[in-house]
């Protein structure tokens, strides 16, 4: 029920409450004023701001340093050198020592014997080799491009898990100020229930509105401690990283994405190395020759002089294209699907870019006018609040103001903190890391 001037004038109330008014409306109005023109809640922020500036590049560092992707890119880059170091080898294979030892037998007199001792060493087929060489060179430019990507996607999961901390800090500061708002109205309708000026009703509706903000204000914190959680799993660390302030120059969007970006490298290094393993298994189309070098001892007999001679072997295999065309095959479809994921990679970064672009424009303008509705809801707040303690509007009514423009400015955080998101988001679709 609202209580107009005209009411409360003729209600039997003690007559003290109007020499009260008009210090009580003063104070009111006062502490109105000084809760919304505040930045920063009165109560201590959820978590305390660290010693250490952090950036997005250390940030990017230490989750680096905690990703499985590191151990993943050392095992990239540790195969790509075993295949430089094969390909530098002068064998193609290990080789290998064979011995055999004959003695006696059908037709041979007693006690004929011959020993031989020898070694097979593979060799490359002609262009094999120098294929082996480029395919490795192609690996290792893979797993530094895979490496890279690799980044950049986890720099795009700290921008998210930053971002979405940002915002849910934002909420929490501004639940914060609408307690303190609210606990300094609560304390303003009891003196003025105390003296006779408003009725206990009004009291209970202002701590049921107090409590109510509290709730929601503890319910923010709950929400902050979740997001931090969520950046200490990637970064081992609670440091958020020092927001930066954004120029106008980052909100203009290139026609076409950037030939530099870490996907458009690793689609381009996957289909390069298709490229060079194909190139190296119709190179190694057949076995490798083999080089045989020996020594052979022969003993006619017993009693006879023992004669020694050298052993060169060749061995060509050959025929062997058919039992190459299921690698060849193989190798063959993996260079059509890498073909085929780049032309993906290519129109899904193209989408992303577009999305990123218009997304920033949208939020910078939704934010402008979340700013200026949070600015007139603010006055208007207090412009009820300079009523009611003239007597001329009821409680529910500024309680509800006041509930506006909590909302408005929550929304308008909320949206500031969209715009620095939509700010990285444009970075992460241009393939900038931090």
């Amino acid at each position: 029920m609202s209580l107009n001037s005209d009411t409360m004038n003729h209600l039997p109330w003690p007559k003290p409450w109007r020499l009260a008014r008009p210090l009580a409306a003063s104070a009111l109005c006062l502490a109105l004023s000084t809760a919304w023109a505040q930045t920063r809640p009165v109560s201590a922020p959820p978590v305390p701001p660290p010693t250490t500036v952090v950036t997005m590049d250390m940030a990017l560092q230490m989750a680096w340093r905690h990703s499985v992707e590191m151990a993943e890119a050392k095992g990239r880059q540790a195969r790509a050198a075993a295949e430089q170091a094969v390909v530098q080898s002068w064998l193609s294979a290990p080789a290998a020592v064979s011995l055999s030892q004959r003695e006696g037998g059908s037709g041979l007199p007693a006690g004929a014997r011959e020993t031989e001792l020898a070694i097979a060493m593979p060799l490359w087929r002609p262009g094999q080799r120098g294929s082996g060489a480029q395919a490795a060179e192609a690996e290792a430019f893979w797993a530094q491009a895979a490496e890279e990507a690799a980044r950049l996607r986890l720099a795009g999961a700290l921008r998210e898990a930053a971002g979405a901390a940002q915002m849910a800090m934002a909420e929490s500061r501004q639940a914060d100020q609408q307690v303190e708002t609210l606990r300094q109205l609560a304390g303003d309708v009891a003196r003025r229930v105390k003296a006779g000026d408003l009725a206990p009703a009004d009291l209970l509706a202002a701590r049921a509105e107090l409590l109510a903000a509290q709730a929601q204000a503890r319910g923010s914190q709950h929400a902050v401690q979740s997001q931090l959680a969520a950046w200490r799993l990637l970064t081992g660390s609670e440091q958020l990283p020092q927001s930066t302030d954004r120029t106008s120059s980052e909100a203009q969007v290139p026609n076409s994405q950037p030939e530099s970006h870490p996907e458009l490298q690793l689609a381009k290094a996957v289909v390069a190395l298709s490229q060079r393993k194909l190139a190296q298994v119709l190179a190694q189309q057949g076995g490798a020759p083999e080089l045989t070098l020996g020594l052979r001892q022969e003993r006619p007999g017993l009693g006879g002089t023992t004669q020694n001679s050298m052993v060169v072997g060749l061995r060509l295999p050959f025929g062997g294209g058919t039992h190459q065309q299921p690698r060849i095959a193989a190798v063959s479809a993996d260079l059509e699907t890498a073909q085929a994921q780049a032309r993906r990679a290519r129109e899904r970064i193209s989408a992303e870019l577009a999305l990123a672009g218009a997304q920033l424009q949208a939020s910078q303008a939704q934010a402008e006018m979340e700013q200026v509705r949070a600015a007139l809801l603010r006055e208007r707040a207090q412009l009820i609040a300079k009523s009611f303690q003239a007597g001329e509007s009821p409680l529910p009514e500024l309680l509800r103001a006041l509930g506006a423009a909590a909302l408005a400015d929550t929304a308008s955080a909320r949206q500031q903190a969209a715009v620095q998101l939509a700010h990285d988001r444009l970075q992460q679709a241009l393939g900038q890391l931090p």
